[in-house]
């Protein structure tokens, strides 16, 4: 993992806790840690849509389909390669 990489987890992970207003810091949230369900952060849907939302405005990462959503969502670690994916180009 570059410092890159790192880099962008914890700035996906700062966005997380302003945007939903997590009672966890960046620092406690795991990268592979599941976002959603048992043993997860507990978002629910209105975290989704919030995140979905937050995700297009500080990346332009456009998410509208719901199957994809879903991959995407799953953690930091997924965030970050769909953020990554998107600034390449690809």
């Amino acid at each position: 993992m570059t410092d890159a990489d790192t880099s962008l987890r914890d700035e996906l992970k700062r966005l997380m806790v302003e945007n939903l207003m997590l009672q966890v810091t960046a620092a406690e949230i795991g990268d592979q840690q599941p976002l959603f369900g048992p043993g997860g952060l507990g978002l629910d849907s209105v975290d989704a849509l919030q995140l979905v939302v937050a995700l297009d405005k500080h990346y332009g990462l456009k998410i509208t389909d719901q199957a994809v959503a879903q991959e995407i969502l799953r953690s930091v670690e997924t965030l970050a390669a769909a953020v990554a994916k998107h600034r390449a180009g690809a």
